[in-house]
């Protein structure tokens, strides 16, 4: 009894706290994200008011947020439009790989971690966070721009290469032999293969099978079955986000409709609650001794990821302001490169990448709802400027008849 007093105290209260920042950041225009990653180091270990009872309750809480936050994303398309928006954008993702991988890769060598240790640094520094920015474009209303579809497509082609990276990686980190990490291998990509040829296939069958006149009903169906896939997912070494993100595809219609209603505030909450828990299990103490190399790789991966969406937005033939809006939505880092690294010191191959990573992600997963808000109105400002600048001065004689009085 007095456990659950606790966490029912603990729980209410961090809810309360997310309520009381989310309308000061609303007074302000501004992403509460921040406030609510710092009201999780204030809650974690080493912080003001360390959690204890509610620690496990919010780490399930933070699994339904992420989970809700791609299947929102998924029914925003169909099976068709993420089809075509593959088939056009790969290159894309394979320069995001290229401008963002290879940052990570070489900053382990030359603090001289070791290959392995470059393998995973190079995810860290690779992936987005699906979670994060799905959050931003709905706060700025940017779900519906023209450039949205790029922004997504990097995303997904990012989270289904972790069905191919997050098994190579185990297998690294673990030591074990070419057969059995091939047969991992195997078993993630013939999952993720599964799921996307369901979603793609029956997406109309899906959705006459969850359809339903009564809200409650389409609520609980429509959340069960995410979770579901989400969990099977997972369990065959897929991100359990690629599911919920397909399960989203393979709703259309109504039923895409009435279940986005529904489920909007379940999503806004637990979205919440996961960016706190990531906080918590971020000790403050650790991220001085690796605050600057993990802040110059933050500035040269950001400027990367910005480049990243700006040339993939041009090549969709995006408007200048929509590169740059694509570019700087693009930069925060999230949930995987957490992931990526627990992998590395649960395996113990470096004891400085796990706070490296962990700092890392708290500066970019903070700037990145700065970078989507103003990298496009910055750029335009400095075009202008520069310009301005290039403009001839006007003839002297030109200044003298326009200055001269009428009739002279």
């Amino acid at each position: 009894m007095h456990s659950s007093a606790v966490l029912l105290i603990e729980f209410g209260s961090i809810i309360l706290a997310l309520g009381l920042l989310g309308r000061f950041a609303a007074r302000f225009r501004f992403s509460p994200i921040p406030l609510y990653l710092l009201a999780g180091l204030a809650f974690g270990e080493g912080g003001l008011l360390p959690l204890g009872a509610s620690e496990e309750f919010v780490a399930t809480g933070a699994e339904i947020g992420v989970i809700l936050l791609l299947l929102m994303l998924g029914l925003e398309y169909t099976a068709s439009d993420l089809v075509s928006n593959l088939k056009a954008h790969y290159p894309s993702g394979l320069v995001d790989f290229t401008l963002n991988a290879l940052p990570g890769a070489a900053a382990a060598l030359l603090l001289g971690w070791g290959p392995v240790a470059a393998v995973v640094l190079a995810g860290v520094t690779w992936i987005s966070s699906s979670g994060v920015i799905a959050k931003v474009l709905g706060d700025l209303g940017r779900v519906g721009n023209r450039e949205t579809p790029v922004i997504l497509s990097v995303l997904v082609l990012e989270d289904l290469a972790m069905a191919v990276y997050l098994p190579i990686v185990t297998a690294l980190v673990a030591g074990v032999g070419l057969a059995a990490g091939s047969v991992t291998l195997a078993i993630a990509l013939g999952a993720a293969g599964l799921v996307l040829f369901a979603a793609v296939r029956y997406g109309r069958i899906i959705s006459r099978f969850v359809s339903s006149d009564d809200p409650e009903k389409l609520l609980l169906v429509v959340l069960g079955l995410t979770i579901l896939v989400a969990g099977v997912a997972q369990q065959l070494q897929v991100s359990a986000a690629v599911g919920a993100f397909l399960v989203g595809i393979a709703l259309s219609g109504e039923v895409a409709e009435g279940a986005h209603t529904l489920l909007s505030p379940l999503r806004d909450l637990f979205a919440a609650v996961f960016f706190v828990f990531f906080g918590l299990h971020t000790d403050p103490a650790s991220i001085p001794p690796v605050l600057l190399p993990a802040l110059v790789l933050a500035v040269v991966t950001a400027a990367t990821k910005i480049a990243t969406g700006h040339w993939a937005a041009r090549r969709a033939g995006i408007s200048v302001k929509g590169r740059w809006r694509a570019g700087g939505a693009l930069v925060a880092r999230g949930e995987f490169s957490i992931v990526i690294a627990g992998l590395a010191v649960t395996a113990g191959i470096e004891p400085s990448l796990g706070p490296l990573a962990t700092a890392y992600v708290l500066i970019l997963v903070v700037l990145g709802p700065l970078t989507a808000r103003y990298t496009e109105p910055l750029a335009t400002r400095w075009t202008r400027l520069r310009e301005a600048r290039r403009l001839p001065s006007p003839e002297p004689a030109a200044e003298a008849r326009a200055e001269a009085p009428v009739g002279d």
